[in-house]
């Protein structure tokens, strides 16, 4: 696996690619590829979340658990999909309640949100990579400790950035968060099953915007034109 990576994260994440988890990851992506397996990502993209918000771009922090699993739709970005793909039920729900929150039209042509990325929104999934079909098949391999560190260097090297733990598993990263330096946001999960039961209302994009502006940092544009 080689990494091509942005230098504010690289210089950053050195340290971690040289620890032996990070070996051993290498080692189990290779040999799946050796096996037959297709993964999810692409190599090129299993960093993009890095690559399209470099360190010191950061200003909002939505973690997602593992990329989809279905064939073209996984971009690197947590809850985004490639161009013309159709947006996955959860990605609808999250244009739903943009479009309550702040009235923006339900977007409907693409899912693909490196739009948000570029504006300092870092789209981090837990787990980087999947087997085609096979939800959360890499989840054991050693990523989450690798995004554990990223979420906790955000937290320790920033300042004023807004985290969005949308359902239990993202909420089960809070402990890694400053709370006296950065806004935590929490809800339900956007999925279909559980998107009534506190996504929906939340307002999360208009509070994000609202609170960085009052720490006087640029807001993001939530819509995808």
């Amino acid at each position: 696996m080689e990494i091509n990576l942005n230098p504010s994260w690289k210089e950053r994440l050195l340290p971690e690619f040289e620890k032996p988890y990070f070996g051993e990851i290498r080692l189990f992506l290779k040999a799946e590829k050796a096996a037959g397996k297709t993964i999810y990502p692409s190599g090129q993209q299993i960093f993009s979340a890095f690559d399209n918000t470099p360190f010191e771009n950061v200003k909002v922090v939505i973690i997602g658990q593992d990329p989809y699993h279905g064939h073209g739709q996984a971009n690197g970005l947590c809850f985004s999909v490639s161009p013309g793909i159709k947006p996955p039920p959860s990605l609808v729900n999250i244009f739903k309640e943009i479009e309550t929150d702040l009235g923006i039209p339900l977007q409907k042509e693409t899912g693909d949100l490196s739009a948000w990325a570029r504006q300092g929104v870092l789209l981090l999934n837990a787990v980087l990579t999947v087997r085609a079909n096979e939800p959360a098949s890499h989840g054991s391999i050693g990523w989450q400790q690798f995004t554990d560190s990223i979420i906790s260097k955000v937290s320790a090297e920033k300042d004023a950035v807004v985290f969005l733990l949308w359902g239990k598993f993202a909420q089960s990263k809070k402990a890694l968060i400053d709370p006296a330096k950065h806004l935590v946001l929490e809800a339900s999960h956007p999925s279909p099953f559980s998107a009534s039961a506190g996504f929906f209302g939340c307002r999360h994009f208009s509070k994000s915007n609202q609170w960085l502006a009052s720490k006087g940092i640029g807001s993001i544009s939530w819509g995808l034109e």
